[in-house]
């Protein structure tokens, strides 16, 4: 197949207003620098893209001058979801033919995942290639796993079915072990022709990213995960959970 040209897109529009900090959220320190700095620097080693694209919203002047001329930014002056921060890039993603979705609030991620997201949607051809993580429990420090992210809902033959939000879930899907912390690598002319069906009806009011995933396995398209270390799918919502990447290596 035709590889064509692969483009990241790092959302780091947050304020973070339960961190206890004035700062951005992605400007929070994690082991003296600034959260993003983290990903930024495997994104960096992966190879993956020349330049990085970088989805700034609240104080957004302080992000760019504290990051620098190295990456494109793109304003969003209304954080309306995930799916919504993804659109509209959609000008700053036109020379690209597949797009690798990352947060800027998830340190962790090391550049041998990157890689290998990119790798095996360019390998197989896919729609939507994805990173999910299986955890043995809820239990101890991965409680931060049972109310901040989606569950992945696979039939029988272990095929993925659909990717549901926490508060969208009931409570037999609550208590599914594999969860998506929503790294994602898409054909970027589909992925934009469907960012603009999206509808916002879910509890949150939001055109999330993740349904993308439904859209995409009832219209038949291919669509493969990947698994990743936990540890590498951690970030931060708040203080306490800041404490907890503390506790972890990069």
């Amino acid at each position: 197949m035709e590889k064509g040209k692969v483009k990241i897109l790092i959302l780091a529009g947050g304020a973070g207003k339960r961190m206890e900090s004035e700062l951005p959220k992605v400007l929070v320190s994690l082991k003296g620098k600034p959260m993003i700095s983290h990903l930024l620097e495997s994104v960096e080693k992966s190879g993956v893209a020349d330049k990085p694209s970088i989805v700034v919203g609240f104080k957004k002047e302080l992000v760019m001058d504290t990051l620098g001329k190295n990456y494109d930014y793109v304003i969003q002056d209304e954080q309306l979801g995930t799916g919504h921060a993804v659109l509209i890039a959609e000008k700053s993603m036109i020379d690209s033919d597949h797009i690798l979705v990352l947060y800027g609030d998830n340190p962790y991620m090391t550049p041998e995942t990157i890689k290998k997201i990119v790798d095996e949607h360019l390998k197989f051809g896919n729609k939507i290639t994805l990173a999910t993580t299986t955890l043995p429990d809820f239990k101890d420090w991965r409680a931060f796993f049972y109310k901040n992210f989606s569950r992945i809902i696979r039939d029988g033959n272990g095929k993925i079915l659909k990717s549901v939000e926490f508060r969208d879930a009931n409570d037999e899907e609550k208590e599914v072990l594999e969860v998506n912390p929503c790294y994602f690598c898409f054909e970027s002319k589909w992925l934009f022709e469907k960012l603009k069906t999206l509808k916002n009806e879910n509890a949150q009011g939001e055109y999330y990213l993740t349904d993308l995933v439904k859209m995409a396995i009832q219209e038949g398209e291919k669509i493969e995960s990947i698994s990743i270390n936990p540890h590498e799918a951690l970030a931060a919502n708040s203080k306490e959970e800041l404490d907890l990447l503390e506790k972890f290596s990069s």
